[in-house]
């Protein structure tokens, strides 16, 4: 347990460069906290103890504002920043040195049995609003862009942006976290598309009334 809040601390120090002490972590990092009451619910759920583990997860999320349920399995060296308005839904499944940010839903989508939330590859990272749903699998070194929805497997080593959340290139394995200002907008690109189409009808508009304009005229002049 002692060596898993030390490797904890060692990610946020990695990740968070605001992160200044020890003590600041354990004061201050509602991301540490929930991920250290998930672990120990989560053992209590793999030995099937009845009603505890959620009520644990009801605590964390009152005291953290992150609801992540029991159930739910994650690697090693998790990471959620700032944190508030996570959700992770009961059959998710997290690899390893995965990254998300605040207001992030892994969830389902209905009432359906078994595998109903997503699964995230090792070296995943999740955009500010992001939501992944359902029981696809998002692959390793994949990054979700900020305010993505989810709803197809990703591919590894690609980026995902827009709703609905398509890949909008690929990228070198561990090149890096998410750079927002560096990622295409496909709906700004289609709305570029869509002024030049307009801009284009409106020429031939102007050109076949000056057309029949002149018509007209010289109709006029016989």
């Amino acid at each position: 347990m002692f060596g898993a809040i030390r490797e904890q601390i060692g990610t946020i120090f990695r990740e968070d460069p605001a992160a200044k002490s020890v003590l600041e972590i354990f004061l201050c990092y509602p991301g540490f906290h929930a991920i250290l009451l998930h672990r120990f619910a989560h053992r209590l759920y793999k030995a099937n103890v009845p009603l505890v583990p959620r009520v644990i997860s009801q605590f964390s999320r009152f005291f953290t504002g992150i609801e992540i349920h029991p159930g739910a399995t994650i690697g090693r060296r998790f990471f959620i920043d700032h944190g508030m308005g996570v959700v992770i839904g009961e059959t998710t499944e997290i690899g390893d040195d995965v990254l998300i940010y605040q207001n992030v839903t892994l969830g389902g989508t209905g009432n359906e049995p078994g595998k109903r939330h997503p699964t995230l590859g090792n070296n995943v990272v999740v955009g500010t609003g992001a939501k992944i749903l359902g029981g696809i699998r998002v692959g390793n070194n994949a990054r979700i862009g900020a305010g993505a929805v989810v709803v197809h497997p990703v591919p590894d080593n690609s980026t995902v942006v827009g709703i609905p959340g398509r890949v909008v290139r690929y990228h070198v394995p561990h090149e890096g976290v998410l750079d927002h200002g560096m990622m295409p907008d496909p709906e700004g690109q289609e709305i570029d598309e869509l002024k030049q189409r307009v801009s284009a009808l409106e020429e031939q508009l102007k050109a076949l009334a000056a057309e029949m304009l002149l018509k007209h005229q010289r109709d006029g002049a016989a």
